[in-house]
């Protein structure tokens, strides 16, 4: 028997690969699919199914993709208007080689979530995974706020139901499989755990302890960002993904030819460091540090205009050409040949802003007073504390807020550590704020160089 878990960095997505005998089943897999089949071909196996725990927000779902590829069957929750694949329902048993699946219908997160209990063929009463989806998670359950305006109590109460009926009476030792670990934005507090148990989290997962009223009253009162991508990706992973077969070719733009496309409206991805971006960056773009990708390229890029990379030596494309394929951005059209020093060599125009350590941001702010933009989530400007004075927009939120931040005043940008920053600059600059500045290391600096903190 195979089980092997699959992690799409950056997402915090996790799918699984399971196989027995000459078959093999795959659940909620990522639309770049080319693990799965080698893990099949490097196997011996023929993958046949491929199960869908819930229509996913946050990536587009590869099961048609690899359906094509494969051949496989696509089993998702009855509860949606899915244009391909097949409905599974409570009780339905799916067999391959030594196992057994059978599935749990298990609303909450969405409408149609889906459990699926993982059994030997010869212990079929004796399950030792489940694959919860987004409705479990190690230390936490999955958010209940999409399943459409005024349902969150509904959506509460159908998880709690849900958990207290198909998963909590499962045997402690049953692992849990969840479709997301820390840093998802699925849930508020998932724990960083590669492994866990049922029993385990029934004795440790706060959320598990809650009366029904308490566990409604908790969802209802959370609160979660709604990236505008989320959109796209329902509609997607409803309808189904065109199929891409593989990695897109990035066409290498000279810097004439990026210029034409900057003119014509085209968005300027610059992956290299925020601060190697402040120093020099071509005008209009914005700054997407490489691991920052898959975080917020969904809040301030968009579906409809072709996006070109900007790099240093543009090393190792196909692991950035993998985040654009996750959330669908089938526009991404291009790349600059030689990175920005090819840029900078033919004398094209070059923008910058400043950047402060925290001490000189100190002394400025006390001499100039600016406004000073607070760019963190607020989990972490409630659980930390702030720079007094400061105003919160965060940063996901700043291209459908411009209007509150004034363009007759010197803006200071901070975050946690000085990459969000750099990336809410870029955003101002792009949109004619022309005094900004970045300040070096955020709010952990500034703690850590004892300046003055406002606690909520």
């Amino acid at each position: 028997m195979l089980l092997e878990r699959i992690v799409s960095e950056g997402l915090a997505h996790n799918s699984y690969f399971l196989g027995s005998g000459t078959e093999a089943a795959v659940i909620d897999p990522r639309r770049d699919c080319d693990i799965y089949c080698d893990l099949a071909e490097q196997n011996g196996l023929a993958l046949t199914r491929i199960f869908e725990t819930h229509r996913n927000e946050d990536y587009a779902i590869g099961s048609c993709e690899l359906a094509a590829r494969t051949g496989a069957e696509i089993f998702h929750g009855a509860g949606l208007p899915f244009a391909y694949g097949r409905p599974a329902r409570e009780g339905d048993r799916f067999r391959f080689g030594g196992l057994e699946i059978t599935v749990r219908e298990t609303p909450g997160h969405t409408p149609e979530s889906l459990s699926f209990i993982l059994a030997e063929r010869q212990n079929p009463d004796l399950p030792f995974a489940v694959f919860t989806g987004d409705l479990l998670f190690a230390g936490d359950t999955g958010r209940t706020d999409l399943g459409g305006p005024g349902r969150g109590a509904e959506m509460a109460g159908a998880m709690q139901g849900s958990l207290a009926r198909a998963i909590l009476p499962l045997p402690d030792s049953v692992i849990l499989c969840p479709a997301h670990g820390a840093g998802s934005v699925c849930g508020g507090d998932i724990r960083d755990l590669p492994v866990t148990t049922l029993g385990y989290e029934k004795r440790t997962n706060p959320v598990l302890s809650l009366s029904r009223e308490e566990f409604i009253r908790k969802k209802t009162g959370e609160h979660h960002y709604v990236p505008p991508y989320f959109r796209k990706m329902e509609q997607g992973n409803l309808r189904g993904w065109k199929r891409i077969h593989r990695l897109p070719d990035l066409r290498m733009l000279t810097p004439a030819e990026l210029e034409e496309l900057r003119k014509e409206g085209a968005q300027l991805v610059d992956i290299r460091s925020p601060t190697s971006f402040a120093a020099g960056h071509i005008p209009g773009s914005i700054s997407l540090w490489r691991d920052g990708l898959p975080a917020f390229m969904g809040w301030v890029l968009s579906y409809d205009r072709p996006i070109v990379l900007i790099d240093d030596f543009n090393l190792d494309p196909d692991s950035v050409k993998r985040h654009f394929v996750r959330l669908g951005y089938d526009n991404l059209t291009g790349i600059l040949a030689g990175g920005f020093p090819a840029w900078f060599r033919s004398a094209q125009e070059i923008g910058s802003f400043p950047v402060l350590s925290v001490q000189e941001a100190a002394r400025e702010i006390a001499a100039k007073a600016p406004f000073i933009l607070d760019v963190r989530d607020e989990k972490n400007r409630t659980g930390r504390g702030h720079v007094p004075g400061d105003h919160p927009i965060y940063v996901g939120e700043i291209p459908e807020r411009l209007a509150e931040v004034p363009k007759d005043r010197p803006v200071f940008v901070y975050c946690d550590a000085g990459f969000k920053s750099s990336l809410a600059a870029g955003i101002l600059r792009a949109n004619g704020f022309r005094d900004v500045t970045s300040i070096l290391g955020g709010f952990t600096a500034w703690e850590n160089a004892g300046l003055p903190v406002e606690k909520p």
